[in-house]
């Protein structure tokens, strides 16, 4: 549906610029075009321009608190797509429609990064963990897709989807880091002559990335559990992998699903009895029904609802209030700790 919207609001654009070109005067902006699809790309690229601000215009394109996974593309965001001098995305299923906006771009030289691509060999497939509900298969429902790239036909005549890769990287500062360092090397190439800002403002914010893994480091191995629960989606999975923490939950991180199962809830409810876990995380903008079911079928009935940021849904007024990539990771470090001891 995604790609149908594009292909729709390519061709309107593509009628649009030729009926612009009829006359009028050109206002020339020599200011180089980055977009970014999800906040934290885009505040690593903003602390990585610093100095060199003016000559950039940095735009967001999932401002408005919508999530990766349910966001519609707009006839401007294809408009700033088609003019940029870098596109910085996630790369995973959830924005593909954006390599149809890449096609038809008006900068053919368009330099793109892909964050998937940059974590390269630590890149996750969806995991379903005990007690998870396991997502429906559309392409049981409907495998008449001839062509369908999507899916592959086996030895026994059956069809089998290819790997649903975690799209939550940034989640890992580990990832960040890495990520950090592909978007330095693509400012290089847009503008070469900036590559000492770029590269000192690098090592800079990577030494803070590195700072607050280690704090992440120490807070579980002082933790007196390595269990965490979560009553919703767990996008969290290569944050509890780069420290080893165990976890349980509701649903997938890319899940759609809205309604546990009687069986989610009673084996969720059990393992929080189970392990005497006293929180239970939810993520932000969500419904906490789940997460209340989940702590009314547990003997305890007390235990706390923690709201953790994905970083999902920042807002254009959040970050005008002074939200940061790292603020958001410290704040969850705090409730982490509440959480674990």
């Amino acid at each position: 549906m995604k790609k149908l919207i594009v292909l729709f609001l390519t061709t309107i654009l593509c009628i649009g610029a030729l009926c612009a070109c009829s006359g009028g005067t050109k206002i020339t902006d020599t200011r180089k075009n980055i977009v970014c699809t999800i906040f934290p790309e885009y505040d690593w690229t903003k602390e990585l321009i610093k100095g060199k601000e003016d000559e950039f215009n940095l735009s967001l394109l999932l401002d408005n608190g919508v999530d990766l996974h349910n966001y519609q593309p707009t006839a401007e965001d294809i408009i700033e797509i088609s003019t940029a001098d870098l596109l910085i995305y996630v790369g995973g299923e959830s924005d593909g429609w954006i390599e149809d906006a890449i096609k038809n771009a008006t900068d053919k030289d368009i330099v793109v990064v892909n964050l998937l691509e940059l974590v390269g060999e630590d890149l996750k497939e969806e995991e379903l963990v005990e007690g998870m509900r396991a997502p429906r298969n559309e392409a049981e429902d409907d495998i008449s897709h001839e062509g369908d790239a999507e899916n592959k036909e086996n030895s026994h005549g059956n069809y089998e989807e290819a790997p649903e890769y975690d799209e939550h990287v940034w989640l890992s500062l580990r990832n960040a880091k890495k990520c950090v360092q592909g978007i330095e090397s693509a400012l290089r190439e847009v503008d070469f002559e900036g590559v000492d800002v770029y590269t000192q403002n690098a090592n800079q914010y990577i030494k803070k990335l590195e700072k607050l893994d280690a704090e992440y480091e120490k807070a579980v191995s002082n933790a007196k559990t390595r269990t965490i629960l979560f009553g919703d989606r767990f996008p969290f999975r290569y944050l509890a992998d780069d420290y080893g923490l165990k976890y349980y939950a509701a649903f997938l991180g890319c899940s759609a699903e809205t309604e546990a199962s009687f069986e989610t809830i009673t084996f969720l409810s059990s393992k929080m009895d189970e392990l005497g876990l006293n929180c239970i995380f939810v993520l932000e903008n969500s419904d906490d029904r789940i997460a209340k079911t989940i702590i009314n079928n547990t003997k305890m009935k007390e235990q706390k609802i923690i709201v953790i940021d994905s970083l999902q849904s920042v807002t254009k007024k959040e970050i005008e209030s002074g939200a940061t990539y790292l603020g958001i990771m410290e704040d969850n470090l705090l409730k982490l700790k509440e959480a674990l001891d």
